[in-house]
Formats: structure tokens, sequence, C-alpha cells
């Protein structure tokens, strides 16, 4: 079974964008999404994204890790998938996504697109205990959970080390949580590093956490809306609106990166690409 893909990235973050709108790919089947998004023997991707049929909203985004996992929301995900839909003529310029976590309302903006998303919830300070050091931080629910910790200077911090060691710790059981270093150095600009839940890995740039990262730095650091976040990769994301009570906006790039087929069938041996 040979399938047409587009391979996009949002601010760094990458995805594999699927036109499922005749309900007839196999997303169910976590073993081959999985394969799909390896890197070596896949197409290679943070995410995979599916367009399907919505009885509610313009389209139903299905988004799912690398591991084949689904997860209920993505911001730069959101903003890939509505610039893909618009394209195939599933979704006008403005237009209504149905998610796991509702209906949210993006547009395709000379910056990029805009996704407008609840406001954060489930606030709190927490202390995780590692065996060398404990590590403060904030907890966030950005429609998924993060943890954020300040940084000085985020190029010094082992992401992958100590994410990995805070991901999974009992502190978030038992979902675990994302992880994000941030550093607050100007009045309304941020500087983070994400180690991703899913993908357990650092990715490229991440929305939700992109959103978190700039509540946290407006309610304990002093910045001032709209902040201006700078993903790992040198992207730059706008979040603005009520974080309190919402809607929060996410703005930034959704870029196209190339399209292609890719035979299901030879997935496991190596993928063939057209």
């Amino acid at each position: 079974m040979s399938i047409p893909f587009t391979k996009m990235h949002g601010a760094g973050n990458d995805f594999i964008l699927l036109d499922d709108r005749k309900s007839t790919l196999p997303w169910h089947d976590h073993f081959l999404m999985a394969a799909l998004a390896m890197r070596r023997t896949g197409i290679g991707a943070e995410g995979i994204i599916l367009i399907q049929p919505s009885k509610t909203a313009d389209f139903r985004f299905r988004f799912l890790n690398p591991d084949g996992t689904e997860a209920a929301l993505c911001g730069n995900g959101l903003r890939c998938a509505a610039a893909f839909a618009h394209e195939i003529g599933a979704a006008p310029k403005v237009m209504d996504i149905e998610t796991e976590r509702g209906t949210v309302r993006a547009e395709l903006v000379p910056a990029g697109v805009k996704v407008t998303l609840p406001a954060p919830t489930e606030r709190n300070d927490r202390q995780v205990a590692l065996p060398d050091r404990c590590v403060s931080g904030y907890f966030i629910n950005a429609g998924v959970p993060h943890f954020v910790v300040p940084a000085n200077n985020i190029n010094d911090v082992d992401v992958v080390g100590e994410g990995r060691a805070l991901r999974q710790h009992t502190a978030f059981a038992p979902e675990g949580s994302n992880i994000d270093f941030a550093a607050f150095t100007h009045p309304n600009h941020i500087s983070m590093r994400t180690y991703e839940r899913g993908v357990e890995d650092e990715t490229g740039a991440c929305g939700t956490g992109a959103i978190a990262c700039a509540t946290i730095g407006v309610e304990r650091f002093g910045l001032t809306l709209p902040v201006r976040v700078r993903t790992f990769l040198g992207f730059e994301l706008t979040v603005d609106g009520d974080l309190r009570a919402g809607p929060v906006t996410l703005t930034g790039p959704a870029k196209v990166v190339y399209r292609g087929a890719i035979d299901l069938k030879a997935i496991e041996l190596g993928a063939t690409f057209e």
C-alpha cells in the first residue's frame, strides 16, 4: 500500500502529514506508525498528523507520537495541520479543528499560522529529587503536561540526560511530563529547549511548551505579552492572549519540507520513496 505524504516543520518541530479524509489509513497500528516515524528506516519525524473527517469542525486532528502512541494536543502540529488542510482543500484560511481537547480555531496569517487554544491549567511549584540534586521548577498543563525548569543558559543544559531523568519521575506519575528548560532573559523573550514525552528525546521545538514557558515567564518572571519564544533550532514563536482565562494564541512558521509516497509494506525493511 503506497500512500502520499507531506513532510512539514513548525518552527523546527517536524511532522508527517497524511490526508485521511476517507478514513482508510491504518493509524491505529501503532507499530506501523512508529516505523513510519523512524528516521533511518521510515520517513522520520517527531509526530504523525492525520487530517480526518469531523461532524463538528472543518476536520479532525489526530496526532501520533513517533512511538506510535496518540497525544491529545500539539501546538506546532496544529499549525502545520492547518496549513496542510487548507492546501488540500479541507479547510478555509480561518478554520475550526476538532481535537481531543475540544475545538480550536486556526488562521493562516502573514507570519505563518496562528492557533487559538485554551488557557493552561494546573499551575504549581514542584521540587523534584534526583539522585544527585533537587530540581526546582513549575508544573503546568498546556493541553499536555509540562515541567518548566528555569536555566541561566540553555546551551549549558544536558537536555537529554536531565530531561530523561525528570520525564518519568514519580512526581509526574502516572502520565509523565514534557520537560522544558527555559531562559527568561528579556522583558518579552524566552529561549527554550524541550525533552518531549513520546519522542523520548530533545525536539526542535514545542508549541505547548512555548505556551507553558510564556505563562511561567509572565506570572513568575515579570515578562510582558506578547512573548517571543526562540526554539532550539532558532525559529521564533509568539504567545499572546489571556493566560488565565483564555484564549491563548500561538503564532509561527509552518513550512513544507518535501512531498512523496511511501510503501507501507516495505517499511520494516527500509522505506522506498517515489
